[in-house]
């Protein structure tokens, strides 16, 4: 693939503007009126117990989840609102300008790695099958699983997986990287290798928001942290500030037990 297709997108800022998210799931309120922003390539890491929304509010920018209120504007699309029946219609917008990977990787099981990776910038996005292969295949010989093009999910390993989960969300082009615990469901041994592939990218400049418990990469990856508790971002700011002067007792707690 050139190198130009594995640029990030140079778009003007802010990348992504939320504002007054708020979201609930099975009746239980979850998202109580989030406000966030990342500029183009930045790197935003969302730490937090278990529990405090996380998750959810990746799925909300990435329109898999719809809110109950607020708005979010991603990459240089309009604004999705989400106060109104109407608003909430055009959630799926949103993943016109983000691609997410997931924590447990939600790769298609009947399909190989390779056609896992094609399938979204050829059907959803109407691209070239032939110029799609070749970027396909320089990202999966990028993250070292080229010669594992033509296997199927359950014949990768976890960090095999996981690997085919970045290359199918950078083949969509995104504006915005939405990547969901990228360790948490895999072996000790290989959580190095998928932190080093993630620093790779911010360093290249990719926007990304990443939820994560590894307290050293966030310091290492972002350069702006929130601290997510109960569906509110209770403390953002510079890595140095959140992580090693807390502001708010709730911080310093989460900060300590995740730190022994």
């Amino acid at each position: 693939m050139p190198s130009e297709r594995l640029e990030p997108s140079t778009r003007r800022t802010p990348v992504l503007s939320v504002r007054g998210l708020r979201a609930s799931i099975a009746g239980r309120s979850v998202l109580r009126g989030v406000d966030l922003t990342v500029n183009r390539s930045g790197v935003l890491a969302v730490i937090g117990p278990s529990g405090s929304g996380k998750t959810t509010l990746l799925r909300c920018l990435n329109g898999l989840h719809v809110a109950d209120a607020g708005r979010i504007t991603a990459g240089t699309g309009p604004d999705v609102h989400f106060d109104d029946a109407a608003g909430r219609r055009d959630a799926p917008r949103l993943r016109h300008r983000s691609a997410m990977v997931f924590q447990h990787h939600n790769l298609f099981p009947h399909m190989t790695a390779m056609q896992n990776v094609c399938v979204g910038p050829i059907a959803v996005q109407r691209r070239a099958a032939d110029l799609v292969e070749q970027e396909a295949r320089a990202l999966l010989d990028r993250f070292g699983i080229g010669d594992r093009a033509s296997s199927y999910p359950n014949e990768l390993s976890g960090g095999q997986q996981q690997r085919v989960g970045l290359a199918r969300a950078l083949a969509l082009r995104p504006d915005l990287l939405l990547v969901d615990e990228p360790t948490s469901a895999l072996d000790p041994e290989l959580v190095g290798d998928v932190l080093q592939l993630m620093s790779e990218l911010a360093a290249e400049g990719w926007t990304m928001v990443v939820v994560t418990h590894e307290l050293a990469f966030a310091a290492d990856i972002a350069d702006h942290i929130a601290f997510l508790h109960e569906g509110r971002v209770l403390e953002e700011g510079p890595p140095g500030a959140v992580l090693r002067s807390p502001e708010h007792d709730r911080t310093r707690q989460f900060v300590a037990r995740l730190a022994h």
